[in-house]
């Protein structure tokens, strides 16, 4: 596996949340948050709200995976470090990162969130690299080394399984080495919380392209169908369809705003779907895709 920063995200729980005292909070807190974010949870064993609060965090903690860790701190037995961080009720959360404390909250919080605070915590530290991973799967995958691309990108997961950048990267990486069937399962797989990403709403699109392609007709005969009658919109579909398969992409978005000039309506308005689809498999500021969706938005409300 290809690794990415420290190895946290693979730490055991007991790694994650511990106690700590007066004596050791130097290298529980201060020490290990300049390495990776740490939260304090000072409590009670008395206090109502720490009872259903503590219990929370660690969830949230244990679900970040290494990212940020949890040091809980009982303030009956070190009264001490509750007072130089002056903490005058319970509960009361602090974010240390880089030594010092960043960020904190006192009392009890819904889920929501307690989740926002660990995340941000957890962000202080950054991706560890991820940006940089993904920019270079990138360049694999437009450089033509899709098998390369593939790897990065499921290595990236294994680091940040939420990532809609790896889980899109991937899934046109498997179209460009043609794994149709394996590109469709790994988008079905991606977590819910991503699935409307505009990374995954473009992966689809190229899939939902690639299948096309793969029943494009010769696209010589489809433009001798054309010319020979004009008003035949299917066989203008089909050959903006086998123009795309072709790579020839800016003509078969010609044809169909033509198709669409001509019958927006058509076969239940598929020549403006195709267009939609065609633009979300571009990057969005792809001269195509701005001009295309120009040209259309000024034929829908002539």
């Amino acid at each position: 596996m290809i690794e990415f920063g420290s190895d946290t995200a693979t730490a055991p729980a007991e790694d994650l949340i511990k106690e700590t005292s007066e004596a050791t909070f130097m290298a529980d807190v201060i020490e290990m948050s300049k390495t990776v974010p740490v939260i304090v949870d000072f409590w009670a064993p008395w206090c109502g709200p720490c009872k259903t609060l503590g219990p929370a965090l660690e969830a949230a903690v244990t679900a970040a995976a290494g990212k940020v860790k949890m040091v809980k701190v009982n303030v009956d037995q070190n009264q001490m470090i509750a007072g130089q961080l002056q903490v005058q009720s319970i509960p009361t959360v602090f974010a240390f990162w880089e030594g010092k404390p960043v960020d904190a909250f006192q009392g009890a919080l819904p889920p929501s969130e307690i989740q926002a605070f660990v995340d941000r915590t957890a962000d202080l530290a950054g991706d560890d690299g991820l940006e940089e991973a993904i920019a270079a799967a990138e360049e694999m995958l437009a450089e033509g080394a899709a098998i390369d691309a593939a790897q990065t990108f499921a290595a990236i997961l294994e680091e940040d399984p939420k990532s809609a950048a790896a889980y899109g990267g991937l899934v046109r990486a498997h179209v460009a080495i043609e794994d149709l069937d394996q590109a469709e399962a790994i988008l079905n797989g991606a977590p819910a919380e991503i699935s409307t990403s505009p990374e995954l709403e473009a992966a689809h699109a190229q899939l939902e392209l690639a299948k096309q392609a793969a029943d494009a007709g010769p696209v010589a005969e489809l433009r001798a169908a054309v010319a020979a009658d004009e008003t035949n919109l299917q066989a203008r579909y089909d050959l903006a369809i086998a123009l795309h398969a072709n790579g020839e992409v800016e003509e078969a978005v010609a044809e169909l705003l033509e198709l669409f000039r001509r019958d927006r309506d058509w076969n239940d308005g598929a020549a403006k779907a195709q267009l939609f689809t065609i633009f979300d498999a571009l990057t969005p500021k792809d001269p195509i895709a701005l001009n295309g969706r120009r040209k259309l938005s000024s034929m829908i409300f002539a």
